[in-house]
């Protein structure tokens, strides 16, 4: 093949360099866009898996207290049942992280086969502009092609074209080089990424078979409850008359503040501050809920309907301090049957009440702040669990909808 035909039939060097250039521009924004968005996901399901495993981490020593300090009882197969939730939400959180990763790992490899195509496209093509360019080594044959010419500008075009194969050739070297470190960073992140995936599956089978463990503990604690039926019976008739007696006190302090109340020293800024605050309350105890708002039947028990629930209760460690939600100042502190004592803080035109304290740090009166002690929790029958209710005046609340 003569220089005048290799001229005529390839595409011209600086053509085919910029085409490269830009199509390795966009291969890199599109691989790190990718990457990005799937750095993101794979970070928003870490710290879902984090919250999970820690709380997962607190039951597990909340149930070998309670297992040591009491029979089978509806309070260990509520925090069971908690655990099995959360297990199973721990290997949803696995599966969509695998699903994150599996997808990153196709687009690795697709971004992979395309650099290798066009490396390979890239080397052909040197591979031919370097043997064109020995082949026609001689200046005799380049001087004969630009005198060639059929006019000025055709001889001007082939002559700039010669002038210029050397710094193409070392331009289309340099491509190649570029696109082989490409290739072999998405190597590296693809082997990257086979690692995590496969550390992440060996977790969710791990998680899968505790949650299997903990599924079978529920049913065990299902059948020792079913056999105290009677006795259990007889202990919850007592326990209504105490939280009847609790909801009616609470109802008739409330009612009783409010008609006391001035419309001028109603601090309305600070209730305010407080309903801004909606879904983003501390909790008052570290723990995990066993008792929920409203009414409910009893989970083994499905014909016995449970004491109605203003509040929530918070079943937590041994003398685990107790702390207020909000700034306020301490309306009242009572001592309640079933209940042990109980401190009432008012937050403007809102309320919040905490009950089951063994000892009480503060008084009537006193201005308290978000975070601030109001005392510990006591132990009743085995367990340390925390009464928590939130009031707006005399209309009750669900507290689940304020903590965060």
């Amino acid at each position: 093949m003569t220089l005048r035909t290799y001229i005529s039939s390839k595409p011209k060097p600086w053509v085919q360099t910029n085409s490269v250039k830009k199509l390795i521009i966009i291969i890199l924004i599109v691989t790190a866009t990718v990457l990005e968005a799937g750095a993101q996901d794979v970070s928003a399901q870490r710290e879902a898996k984090k919250k999970l495993e820690e709380e997962i981490a607190f039951i597990d020593n909340q149930l070998k207290d309670i297992i040591s300090r009491q029979k089978a009882s509806t309070q260990q197969l509520t925090i069971v049942q908690k655990q099995v939730s959360n297990r199973k939400k721990l290997v949803d959180q696995a599966d969509a992280e695998i699903r994150v990763l599996r997808t990153q790992i196709n687009d690795a490899t697709a971004q992979i086969n395309a650099l290798q195509a066009n490396l390979d496209t890239l080397q052909s093509y040197y591979n031919d502009l370097i043997y064109n360019a020995y082949k026609n080594r001689d200046n005799k044959v380049w001087f004969m092609y630009i005198l060639g010419s059929e006019n000025i500008g055709q001889g001007y075009r082939r002559f700039a074209y010669l002038g210029n194969l050397s710094e193409s050739a070392n331009a289309q070297a340099d491509n190649i080089l570029q696109t082989q470190a490409q290739l072999q960073a998405e190597k590296a992140k693809l082997d990257s990424l086979v690692v995590v995936a496969t550390a992440t599956r060996q977790q969710r089978q791990k998680e899968y078979n505790n949650m299997k463990a903990d599924e079978q503990k529920s049913r065990t604690l299902v059948n020792s409850l079913n056999k105290s039926k009677n006795q259990y019976t007889k202990d919850l008739q007592a326990k209504k008359k105490q939280v009847d007696a609790l909801n009616k006190e609470i109802e008739r302090i409330l009612a009783k503040a409010v008609k006391e109340q001035k419309e001028e020293t109603i601090d309305y800024t600070l209730a305010g501050r407080f309903e801004d605050n909606k879904g983003k309350l501390p909790w008052p105890v570290q723990g995990v809920i066993t008792g929920k708002f409203g009414n409910h039947n009893h989970p083994v028990y499905k014909n016995i309907q449970l004491p109605t629930n203003n509040g929530v209760d918070i079943t937590a460690a041994r003398n685990a301090a107790v702390r207020c939600v909000f700034d306020g100042t301490v309306k009242q502190v009572l001592v309640m049957p079933g209940y042990s004592q109980c401190v009432l803080v008012q937050h403007g035109t809102y309320y919040t009440f905490y009950c089951r304290l063994g000892k009480v740090s503060v008084k009537a009166g006193q201005k308290v702040s978000a975070g601030d002690s109001l005392g510990t929790l006591d132990v009743t029958d085995g367990s340390s669990v925390l009464h928590f209710q939130i009031w707006k005046g005399t209309d009750k609340q669900n507290p689940e909808s304020w903590l965060r």
